[in-house]
């Protein structure tokens, strides 16, 4: 995330009072705006309240052509220089993109750590090593377009390559760039989808399946997958949480692999040790992104906080209960199509705090315990 390029996330819903059934509600979209489809993006949430338990309504692979692309090709030069959800939340904008020109050729600026997922969109010919809003190494792209944030740095760097044309949003600093305001309390998949559409290019946010990886994950399927860390403390629920609800879930019969990073290894290992589980069932550190997605896709269900894991689960429609914390899942939850279950406190506050927020700290170990049975008992369709 670049924190100077993207504003506050931060929404509170509408109280829904108590004994609301606990199901996966219609969407009512907003009323229609001009030049925009409504944003209708409504997470399955349950808020969670100390003492009123309420539920509420609420392609090819890196630098490589994808075959008939002619190699001088006009370049379509896309910039999302972030992280793992912030390329899943981008994917349909990616596709519309690919859809609205097909005759030229698709560089998409990202980390290179997420080579192994682009290749999976279907919609990348080539991809370009850039973390951060740039620099970005290209000249005179013919179209050039801003998925990385509302500006200015993102804006500058893409200037700079001295584009056709530059899709982007509107920014005071720009005065003579045209695109649409930026709006604080919209989804990110939305978001990106509203910014190509203000432009004449159809985009539909609900188009976030990822093409299936291969292999399958390891062994028989029926594996539950716990993913305990998070990109910042925020966001991070406390490890013996995890742990009790690893720990009932294997009591249960269910096979619970913990993933992480490298860097999560130890708190991966912790959570296992506290649970109980077999030390090979702790996978932290001995996997990579497109291990990961693997392991995601053949799970019968995903236990995490607010980060990009929760958006393989949504990539590859694994049943999934993800906890909320700073962030409302209005801007960065998970799909309304009834595999998953978005717990939240109600209330919002700083992500890049250094210590747990304290409404991710108001969520019990009993209220995900039994979102996750609930799912893993509906055996909800994939």
């Amino acid at each position: 995330m670049a924190v100077n390029e993207r504003p506050p996330r931060a929404r509170t819903p509408r109280r829904i009072p108590a004994r609301v059934p606990q199901t996966v509600p219609q969407t009512v979209p907003h009323a229609p705006q001009t030049d925009r489809r409504p944003y209708t993006w409504r997470p399955a949430t349950r808020r969670i309240n100390p003492g009123e338990p309420t539920a509420i309504v609420r392609s090819a692979p890196s630098g490589r052509r994808v075959p008939g692309r002619r190699p001088d090709a006009p370049v379509l030069l896309v910039l999302r220089g972030l992280g793992l959800g912030d390329l899943l939340t981008a994917v349909p904008a990616l596709r519309a993109l690919r859809r609205a020109h097909p005759g030229h050729r698709l560089v998409l600026a990202a980390p290179a750590s997420l080579s192994g997922l682009v290749s999976l969109i279907s919609a990348v010919d080539a991809q370009l090593d850039v973390s951060g809003p740039g620099p970005v190494p290209v000249e005179r792209p013919d179209i050039a377009v801003n998925l990385h944030g509302r500006g200015p740095e993102s804006i500058v760097a893409l200037s700079r390559t001295r584009p056709g044309r530059l899709l982007t949003h509107a920014h005071p600093e720009f005065p003579g760039l045209d695109g649409p305001p930026w709006s604080r309390k919209t989804h990110e998949v939305r978001r990106w989808c509203d910014l190509l559409e203000w432009y004449g290019i159809a985009a539909d946010p609900s188009d976030l399946l990822l093409d299936p990886p291969e292999p399958p994950g390891p062994g028989a399927p029926g594996y539950v997958v716990v993913h305990p860390g998070a990109a910042s403390r925020a966001r991070c629920w406390p490890v013996e949480r995890f742990a009790e609800v690893a720990a009932a879930l294997a009591a249960q019969g269910h096979r619970v692999l913990v993933t992480g990073d490298a860097s999560e290894r130890s708190l991966a290992f912790r959570v296992g040790t506290l649970a109980g589980l077999p030390v090979e069932w702790v996978l932290a550190g001995r996997t990579g992104l497109r291990d990961l997605a693997h392991l995601v896709a053949g799970a019968r269900l995903l236990v995490c906080g607010d980060t990009g894991v929760a958006h393989l689960a949504t990539a590859y429609a694994t049943p999934s209960v993800v906890l909320f914390g700073p962030v409302s899942p209005d801007q960065w939850g998970p799909p309304p199509d009834g595999r998953h279950i978005a717990l939240w406190a109600g209330r919002s506050g700083d992500p890049h705090d250094n210590r747990p927020d304290p409404g991710l700290l108001e969520i019990g170990t009993e209220t995900v315990l039994d979102a996750a049975l609930g799912l893993l008992e509906a055996g909800v369709a994939r």
